[in-house]
């Protein structure tokens, strides 16, 4: 038989009133016997901190291109905030999503987006349209000369009367008109007059409304009623040893045109010659004057 082992005990008065053995493994089992929730509580304690510096290691990474952290620490701090790329440093690096609208970016001096790219070329083509808009729009809306020249006698009816020795003259006209414009001009009213001997002896306003269309002519036909009462011209008219029975008529008028919201006015003369011998002058072929 083995002899039954002996426990020694040793009591140090100086230093604790229990046994160095006893403290020593009481230590140990109390480390053992902790509850379960003090486990959780101290780990709760240690998780924040843990979460916090991954955290920031995540964002730093992400910051600076993710080259100094792991694929793991990355992938987490990307799904727990929805971020957006940097527009200062090219796509390389995110920002807060919910920031985007507050942070300023900071774009360097030598950035390319700085620099103009065929700028003068853009200004120069853009001014260029604009004079050659302006200048073609000037040479085809500058208000140019509306040209009214008459025609001459188309037909006339002769009367007299011997009571009061009058001379009844019924007179038709012609009046060209030439536009040299490249819009569309309106003839709106042609007032005349008639004088004999510097006398008016008929008068007319003839409401027309002829469109003469760009660089074309048209022409107005206008009949005048006039009177003239003088004893010599009536001599002269019915006079049969006399060869010759010309009146000298002056006709002068307006003619009112208009053209792009402008009312315009154009005065004409023109001095005629009227035979007085016959009852009626017949219509004649038209022709046209050269321009004075």
């Amino acid at each position: 038989m083995q002899p039954a082992p002996r426990c020694f005990r040793f009591r140090f008065s100086g230093l604790s009133s229990h046994p160095w053995w006893v403290t020593a493994m009481g230590g140990k089992i109390s480390q053992f016997w902790k509850t379960s929730d003090q486990k959780e509580s101290e780990g709760k304690l240690i998780l924040p901190g843990q979460l916090d510096a991954e955290d920031e290691i995540a964002n730093y990474a992400s910051i600076n291109g993710g080259d100094s952290a792991t694929p793991g620490m990355l992938g987490a701090g990307i799904l727990r905030r929805s971020c957006v790329n940097c527009p200062t440093c090219q796509g390389t690096g995110r920002i807060p999503r919910e920031q985007e609208e507050q942070l300023v970016a900071l774009i360097p001096y030598g950035d390319q987006r700085l620099k103009p790219r065929r700028t003068k070329l853009y200004v120069c083509l853009a001014v260029t349209i604009c004079l050659l808009m302006t200048s073609l729009s000037i040479f085809f809306l500058f208000p140019r000369s509306i040209t009214v020249l008459p025609a001459g006698l188309n037909a006339s009816s002769i009367s007299f009367d011997v009571n009061t020795t009058s001379i009844y003259l019924n007179m038709t006209n012609v009046l060209n008109i030439t536009n040299s414009n490249f819009y569309l001009v309106t003839a709106v009213q042609l007032d005349v007059e008639v004088l004999h001997q510097s006398l008016v002896v008929g008068k007319t306003i003839v409401k027309t409304l002829l469109n003469v269309s760009p660089l074309q002519s048209g022409q107005i036909f206008y009949m005048v009623a006039s009177i003239i009462s003088d004893d010599n011209t009536y001599n002269i008219c019915t006079w049969t040893k006399v060869r010759v029975h010309n009146v000298l008529l002056h006709i002068q008028g307006t003619l009112t045109c208009t053209y792009l919201c402008h009312s315009e006015q154009v005065a004409f003369e023109d001095y005629q010659y009227v035979d007085c011998r016959g009852n009626a002058t017949l219509p004649h072929p038209l022709y046209r004057r050269p321009p004075v």
